[in-house]
């Protein structure tokens, strides 16, 4: 993960949301290291970190999801709806299971483990401060392909019916952000420039009302539509 340079850019405000004082602490030294990043607030639960965000408007939230009362999944799928919505990455042990799964759909912007390198994890907020995911295409195509073999409760006609309203070549991007490939990649596959593959991305979450495009993934993946790109 390239980190972006800060230059004079804005500060970035982060709110950290962990049920053990030590972890939060932890996090807490690591971003306030970062010149460009300051901890605006810390919560103990959901409940306390939905209360905090709507007060302090942090830019970027770090949700554990496993937090007592309010866990950090119904905290990320409120929060998600204000306007404006911080970005919310995800806190966890575990590397791809259903707690996750349900925070990306709910819009989160990606999912960082706990044991995260301190120099990772600047760079992965930074990266959420701006809207991009942060999601490595190795975590990425783990994710989907978890989705393809586990969802089978109905989604795949709702999925599929959401999908109809893209036009021929959005489609077929999203299919290719299914497979976990990045724009250079589609750009590339497709003899498109990177330009009007970053437009036909716009569209589509536009069109389909998601925030970023491992929401797109995820949606491909519960329509059946394509499979995890082999590694290149």
């Amino acid at each position: 993960m390239s980190d972006p340079t800060p230059g004079a850019d804005p500060a970035i405000n982060v709110l950290i949301a962990d049920d053990d004082a030590m972890v939060r602490f932890g996090l807490k030294m690591m971003l306030d290291g970062a010149p460009d990043l300051t901890v605006v607030a810390e919560a103990g639960d959901g409940a306390e970190a939905i209360e905090l965000a709507r007060r302090h408007h942090p830019d970027v939230v770090l949700m554990d999801i496993r937090m007592p009362g309010t866990d950090g999944l119904t905290a990320t799928e409120i929060l998600r709806k204000d306007s404006p919505a911080p970005q919310v990455m995800v806190l966890t042990t575990f590397d791809a299971d259903a707690h996750v799964l349900r925070a990306l759909r709910a819009g989160a912007a990606g999912f960082l483990l706990k044991d995260t390198p301190p120099d990772e994890l600047v760079v992965a907020v930074r990266h959420a401060a701006q809207g991009r995911p942060v999601l490595s295409p190795e975590v990425t195509r783990r994710l989907i392909t978890k989705v393809a073999e586990s969802d089978q409760d109905g989604r795949r006609a709702k999925a599929r019916e959401r999908l109809d309203v893209l036009g021929e070549r959005e489609r077929e991007v999203a299919i290719e952000i299914g497979a976990g490939r990045s724009n250079a990649e589609i750009a590339a596959r497709f003899f498109l420039g990177l330009t009007t593959v970053k437009t036909h991305v716009s569209s589509i979450l536009t069109k389909l009302g998601l925030n970023n495009r491992v929401q797109v993934a995820l949606l491909v993946q519960e329509a059946g539509l394509g499979s995890p790109a082999d590694p290149e």
